[in-house]
């Protein structure tokens, strides 16, 4: 068992990701292009999250410093890089994504 999985992940890591919008009102006033961004970054996670490599995922309201969080599970830590590179939102600049790794405890 590696150490920031549980008995029944073995091999599995997992990380939390901390994506940042542009400004603090972003999820009030994006423009038709960032929204349209954000679709397909909406997209991109939930097809992360039907592959099993996305736990959860979605916007954190937090009126000083809202932004994005995921946990994701992974087979090895140069998948986290990746998928953040392929990121819409982070393609297009809209949104810097930073990631930590998880002592997860997952149920299932």
């Amino acid at each position: 068992m590696t150490n920031n999985t549980s008995n029944n992940n073995l091999g599995k890591l997992h990380y939390m990701l901390k994506s940042t919008p542009p400004r603090v009102s972003f999820h009030q006033d994006m423009t038709e292009e960032e929204r349209n961004i954000m679709l397909h970054h909406i997209d991109y996670w939930t097809d992360k999250q039907n592959q099993g490599i996305a736990l959860v995922f979605g916007p954190v309201l937090n009126p000083s410093a809202p932004h994005g969080l995921a946990i994701i599970e992974v087979e090895n830590e140069e998948q986290v890089p990746k998928l953040i590179a392929e990121d819409p939102a982070v393609v297009a600049g809209i949104m810097t994504t930073e990631f930590y790794p998880m002592k997860a405890i997952i149920k299932k």
